[in-house]
Formats: C-alpha cells, sequence, structure tokens
C-alpha cells in the first residue's frame, strides 16, 4: 500500500478529536488551518474504506486524499471564511471553527469538479503532474490488466470525483451539527453553487462542440464555471453562516461574481502566455482542446472585421487541434497579441478588479474584511497560475 501521509490514515493526529481549531487566521495561517480540517476528516474516512477494501483504500481512496491534500490554493475557503467574518462572524472559538471546518468543504467539492474537468478535456496533466485519470490508466498499463486502459482510468476518475462530491456534503453537514439555523440558511448557497457549476462545465462542453464563436458565451460559462463557485458562493456561503444582511449578501456577491471572472481571464492568458512551470499545465492545453475562450472570441471577430482571411483560418485551425507544438501555441499567442485581444482581456480583468473591489466601498461589512477582500482580489489575480 502506498506510504500514508501524516494525518491522513491517522485521525487527529494534528489536535484531539473534540478540540475546536482555532480560527483567527490569516494567510498561510489560514491554508494551514483548511489543511488541518481536511487530513482530519479523510483520516476518519480512511478508517472506512480500509474496512470495506483494501484495494479501493490504496487505488482510489489514497488517489483523491493525496489530490486533495497536495494541491490547490484553497482559494474557495478563504473566500468562504472572509464571507463569515465580513458579515460579523466571530474571528476564534467553536463557531468560528465550525464555519472554517464547513468551509474547508469546499476543497472536495472543488476536487469533484477538477477530476471531471479532466477527464472531459482529456487533460494529461493537473497542478504539474500526471491527472487523477492518467495515474489510473498508467497503473492499468504496468499491471497489464484487460480491457482499455484509457477507459478503466477515466470510469476510476469519475468515481474518485463522485466520492469527493458525496464526502463534501458529508464534511458540510457534519461540521454545522451543532449550528442547525446556520446550516439551513447556508443551504441555499450551498446547493445553488453545485447546480451553477454542472450548468456552466455543460455550456462550455456545448460551446466545444459547436464552435460557438459569440464573445457572450465565454462570458456566461466564467460566470457560471467559475465565477459563482470559486468566489461568489462562497462568499454567500460564509455571509449566511454568520446571518448576514441581504444587502451585506448582495454586496459580497457581486464582489465576488466580478472576481470570480477576473479569475477565469487570467486563467485564459496564462493557458496561452504562462509557464508551465509556474501553472502546472501544458501552455496550450486549452487551445489544443477547443476551448472557446473570450480572447479567442475577441481575436476572431478583431481578425474578421478586418478582413484578416489568414488570421482567421490560422485561428481557425489552431482552436480544437491537439497536435499543436509549443511554436504553434507561440504562433496563436502572438497574432491574438497583434490583433489586440490579449490586450482588450486585459482591460476587461483590470475593470473587473475595479469593479469587485468598489462594490466594498459603502458595503455594511466589517473593516478588517473590506481590507483583506481588496488585498485578496490584486494579490490572488497577481499570484494566479
Amino acid at each position: 500500500m502506498t506510504t500514508p501521509r501524516p494525518g491522513v490514515w491517522t485521525p487527529g493526529a494534528r489536535q484531539q478529536r473534540d478540540e475546536p481549531r482555532s480560527a483567527a487566521l490569516r494567510d498561510g495561517a489560514l491554508h494551514e488551518a483548511v489543511l488541518g480540517h481536511l487530513e482530519d476528516f479523510l483520516g476518519r474516512r480512511s478508517l472506512t474504506v480500509l474496512g470495506l477494501d483494501a484495494d479501493f483504500a490504496d487505488e482510489v481512496f489514497d488517489r483523491l486524499a493525496r489530490f486533495v491534500l497536495d494541491g490547490g490554493k484553497r482559494i474557495r475557503p478563504t473566500f468562504a471564511w472572509w464571507g463569515w467574518r465580513a458579515a460579523g462572524g466571530a474571528e476564534d472559538g467553536p463557531e468560528a471553527a465550525a464555519a472554517l471546518r464547513a468551509a474547508s468543504a469546499l476543497e472536495l467539492v472543488q476536487a469533484f469538479a477538477l477530476l471531471q474537468d479532466d477527464v472531459m478535456d482529456r487533460s494529461a496533466v493537473r497542478r504539474g503532474r500526471p491527472a487523477v485519470h492518467v495515474e489510473f490508466a498508467n497503473e492499468h498499463r504496468s499491471q497489464g490488466w484487460f480491457g482499455d486502459p484509457d477507459r478503466y482510468g477515466e470510469s476510476a476518475a469519475v468515481l474518485a470525483s463522485d466520492l469527493a462530491l458525496v464526502w463534501a456534503e458529508d464534511m458540510f453537514t457534519g461540521a454545522l451539527r451543532h449550528m442547525p439555523d446556520a446550516r439551513e440558511r447556508a443551504r441555499e448557497p450551498w446547493l445553488a453553487m453545485h447546480t451553477e457549476m454542472v450548468v456552466g462545465q455543460f455550456l462550455d462542453l456545448r460551446s466545444q462542440v459547436r464552435s460557438d464563436a459569440a464573445e457572450s458565451t465565454p462570458l456566461r460559462v466564467n460566470r457560471l464555471k467559475t465565477a459563482a463557485y470559486s468566489a461568489e458562493r462562497p462568499l454567500h456561503l460564509g455571509a449566511s453562516l454568520a446571518d448576514a444582511s441581504e444587502e451585506t449578501v448582495s454586496a459580497l456577491r457581486r464582489y465576488g461574481e466580478a472576481i470570480g471572472s477576473a479569475y477565469q481571464l487570467r486563467d485564459d492568458l496564462l493557458d496561452l502566455y504562462g509557464e508551465t512551470a509556474r501553472t502546472g499545465k501544458a501552455v496550450g492545453a486549452d487551445l489544443r482542446e477547443g476551448k472557446r475562450t473570450l480572447i479567442l472570441a475577441v481575436g476572431l471577430r478583431r481578425a474578421r472585421e478586418r478582413g484578416d482571411r489568414d488570421a482567421v483560418q490560422t485561428l481557425d485551425s489552431a482552436i480544437g487541434d491537439p497536435g499543436l507544438t509549443d511554436a504553434d501555441v507561440r504562433t496563436v499567442a502572438d497574432l491574438l497579441a497583434a490583433l489586440g485581444a490579449r490586450k482588450a482581456v486585459e482591460q476587461r480583468l483590470a475593470a473587473l478588479l475595479d469593479q469587485g473591489t468598489g462594490c466594498l466601498t459603502d458595503a455594511p461589512i466589517t473593516p478588517v474584511a473590506r481590507e483583506e477582500l481588496r488585498r485578496r482580489a490584486h494579490g490572488a489575480i497577481a499570484r494566479m497560475t
């Protein structure tokens, strides 16, 4: 069996089971606290899966736990935490600890989304290492098992993602067992987020097969697939736990929608202009997979407006071509810059940052949260990889 990570297979390694975790946190301490809650939760679940089947524990659970614990920026729990603090939620104590543990369940929702996204996009790499479905397929090949390794890998990864989603609900509900009123308030954003992310994923999938070049399509996909579950709904969830007013929730949601959309535009730019060492993904991965991003839609429109048939042909033929070399990707990136598409997207990203932070100016939220959310809007975009 794979060597267990401390804290995963031994629940309570970081703290006593019934000891509330302090939640007076910022930056690295917040990241560490979220990791601690995830380790504790997964450690408890490891006992269950070990009792059911050792192979499942070794092949599926271990990979899922490693995926959840060894990567990610914890953006969603962080926004949920600051939604809680923005609405006057306590900085520490049992309720703060429960709110942070519930927020940590968002990392399992994220795992569900990424595992399935990688299968749908046939992405080979995630966070600088083989995607989970690729790991499963490679194991199938190395063992000489019967059947199609790739089919097995995709199927096993889907099962792992299903488990992540089921456990997300388990962790969220369990964290709030002593706060039933808060749990009920938070059900609305929790459930809405799930529906929105699935709809957004479908729209993304459909835009590729329809070769949808409308600029409105990636904006809608970004709104539902990224902004809603990356920032807007986590903020809404945290604020609801703290029994926020409608005015507070509205301001936080508008901030989250703008900042979450900016995140996706930053990601689109990094796909073409980033570095694999920083992003953990091959440069041009989205282009090869046929994703209809805003920068491509803007570039195609501008090329057509100029009557530049060669540019239109270059872009159309590159979208969805898995055989593109790195040099081909650079050619497309340079062309989009020459067409002004890169600058247009960068300007839209900057406008979204201003729009989002502007929502905080007169919002009825705590001063510490206002300052932190402003800082995180610009800092997270700058570091986004």
